[in-house]
């Protein structure tokens, strides 16, 4: 059976997640088992809150391992929270170890404008990606956000966008995916991008 395993590690909106991909078409399966988490063609790290109790809520199970290990083998998609926990570090509330599957690290936004980042922003892409295969430049995606990812190699930055200074909206590397804002909030560009994430390992 072809499906993509969406990580439960107690934070996140695993439904609106599930039901965009169920919306394409795109089994899905919601899970924290390693066996399952194994089994599956893809995998989609959502998340929202502190970088530091996520992080400790996927080491708790061990399922931080098991996602290092699988990122050698297959798609990885990182959203919002779960974009930030792809990076070594995360500097919220405390510092913090990540994935380490993307090199650099998770810092407050310097901005001054308002914080938390919470609306529609217009992405500018570069260094050509299979996730945003078919969406224009200039597209609109939906960001909630304080803390963004730093990356340490610009060919890992594959989408920025502008909320004063320029900020990096998403990240690959290898088979390791990550957007900072949230594909299914996002309409039909967002959809674009799960199609694509759902047809990567297909």
């Amino acid at each position: 059976m072809s499906y993509t395993a969406i990580v439960d590690y107690g934070v996140g909106n695993l439904k609106s997640v599930t039901n965009a991909m169920r919306y394409l078409g795109l089994d899905t399966c919601i899970t924290g088992d390693e066996a399952v988490l194994e089994r599956a063609d893809a995998i989609i790290l959502p998340g929202v809150g502190a970088f530091p109790d996520a992080a400790e809520r996927l080491r708790g199970p061990g399922l931080d391992r098991v996602l290092v290990r699988q990122a050698a083998k297959k798609p990885i998609l990182g959203i919002c929270l779960g974009m930030q926990l792809l990076f070594d570090v995360g500097k919220e509330v405390r510092e913090c170890g990540g994935l380490g599957l993307v090199h650099g690290s998770v810092r407050r936004i310097k901005t001054d404008r308002k914080l938390p980042h919470i609306g529609w922003n217009s992405l500018s892409l570069q260094n050509h990606s299979p996730l945003f295969r078919g969406l224009e430049e200039g597209a609109w995606v939906y960001f909630v956000h304080s803390f963004c990812g730093v990356a340490e190699h610009e060919t890992d930055v594959i989408a920025r966008t502008e909320y004063g200074p320029s900020l990096v909206a998403a990240v690959s590397h290898g088979n390791v995916y990550g957007c900072q804002f949230h594909p299914e909030k996002s309409g039909e560009a967002g959809l674009q991008i799960l199609r694509n994430f759902g047809g990567l390992n297909r």
